[in-house]
């Protein structure tokens, strides 16, 4: 008998590391070795490390970022890549009846994925593109705040009351559009797969509906999926503290096209969710 795998496929910053802890507590293995949590992450990223350095290696030898921040890309996989993908699934099959992973950059390579697990389900965890965007501007300019910031106690205060809002603002504007794009190339590659897909193979879900009735998930996957899980509640691995507040994007989304395609993304989307 096949193992059951569970594919969480979602953009960066949508809520897939929550999901990917609740399924951990809930009983599923999600990866031998995890990455840690870090001032991005502060309840832990749930990535399997295997992945996420395959995908790393992947997109470096594609000369792209190893962030996986990328859009508009053909990606190539060499065959030793490809051999290194199919080992470790092989190694995950033989050890686990049930298992899955999560590592945003798998989007990138789900057409190579549903070739390698014919079998696997589709757990599609969508956030609205402003909410990502957003949060992906946040977590980029703290890491430019901590490695450009002043030391001395005078210096900071000078960034924090003369400076830090202005350069806030171009650091806005230099990645806004550059950042949704990547939502939309990401989002794009979930979409591609799923059209493809038989209906009872996936399940297309935003992430705080889990907030509001994870019951119905945990039912979903344990009944008509039937993986073998414990049910844990939702609430208590969602800290809503750690949502960050949305920032207005208006002066910084320029391109009416750009919104005007992820708003149709979004709309296609709505058509999969058979949970609401």
């Amino acid at each position: 008998m096949s193992s059951r795998a569970l594919i969480v496929a979602g953009m960066h910053r949508s809520g897939t590391s929550l999901i990917t802890n609740w399924l951990y507590h809930c009983g599923l293995q999600v990866g031998e070795s995890l990455v840690k949590a870090n001032n991005g992450n502060k309840e832990g990223h749930y990535e399997d490390v295997e992945f996420l350095r395959l995908h790393e290696e992947i997109l470096a030898c594609n000369d792209l970022s190893p962030g996986g921040l990328v859009h508009d890309q053909q990606i190539s996989i060499s065959e030793y890549q490809l051999a290194k993908l199919k080992a470790v699934i092989g190694v995950k099959e033989n050890h686990y009846e049930q298992w899955g992973w999560k590592e945003p950059r798998t989007c990138l390579f789900l057409d190579i994925y549903r070739e390698l697990l014919p079998g696997a389900k589709y757990l599609v965890i969508v956030r609205d593109h402003l909410a990502v965007v957003s949060s992906l501007l946040k977590r980029g300019f703290e890491e430019v705040y901590k490695t450009n910031a002043p030391r001395s106690f005078i210096s900071k205060l000078k960034w924090d009351w003369y400076k830090e809002a202005n350069r806030r603002r171009r650091f806005y504007s230099t990645y806004a559009e550059d950042y949704l794009k990547v939502w939309i190339d990401y989002n794009e590659h979930i979409l591609n797969i799923i059209r493809q897909l038989p209906k009872n193979d996936y399940l297309v879900v935003n992430y705080t509906l889990l907030e509001k009735d994870d019951q119905q998930v945990f039912s979903f996957l344990t009944h008509d999926w039937r993986f073998k899980l414990e049910y844990f509640p939702f609430r208590k691995v969602y800290n809503k503290n750690l949502i960050s507040p949305q920032a207005d994007l208006r002066p910084f989304l320029k391109d009416p096209g750009l919104v005007l395609r992820a708003r149709e993304l979004e709309n296609e989307f709505s058509k999969y969710m058979s949970i609401a």
